[in-house]
């Protein structure tokens, strides 16, 4: 494979930003929808759009979306459920954001920075980027368990 470079290069560097912005919400929601049946048993639209910090109108747009995206289930006034699909998604996703806030938190970042840090870096981190992280965490973490 050629590599690229200039123009090309950044194209699709930018390409891949975009990608990533246009995954990120349905990411977001499925793992949360995830984390609130995991946590409460159900995940319901008021649940997810206050977690959020959006309104409740906001949150059924984007529920409607992963519907047509075959990510979740749900009826007027029912839970909200993951399909396979939508539970693929949200493991990634939360596999993602830990090894993210993991490595952060190796570097020595506090917990509420990690944590609100690895929310946006998740998205838009290759898998090579992500297998350093990891690799980089368990040695810094060896290290200092030794």
């Amino acid at each position: 494979m050629a590599k690229l470079t200039g123009a090309a290069r950044r194209a699709a560097a930018f390409q891949r930003m975009r990608e990533a912005h246009r995954t990120e919400t349905a990411e977001d929601y499925v793992e949360l929808i995830s984390d609130l049946i995991l946590a409460n048993g159900e995940a319901r639209l008021a649940d997810l759009a206050v977690n959020v910090g959006v309104t409740g109108a906001t949150a059924a747009k984007v529920v409607q979306r992963l519907q047509r995206a075959g990510l979740v289930e749900s009826r007027p006034y029912r839970s909200i459920f993951l399909t396979e699909a939508g539970e693929a998604v949200a493991a990634m996703s939360r596999r993602r954001h830990q090894v993210v806030e993991e490595f952060l938190r190796a570097l020595g970042i506090d917990e509420l920075t990690a944590e609100a840090d690895a929310e946006g870096i998740e998205h838009h981190v290759s898998e090579q980027t992500l297998a350093a992280f990891a690799r980089l965490t368990r040695e810094l973490t060896e290290g200092r368990s030794e």
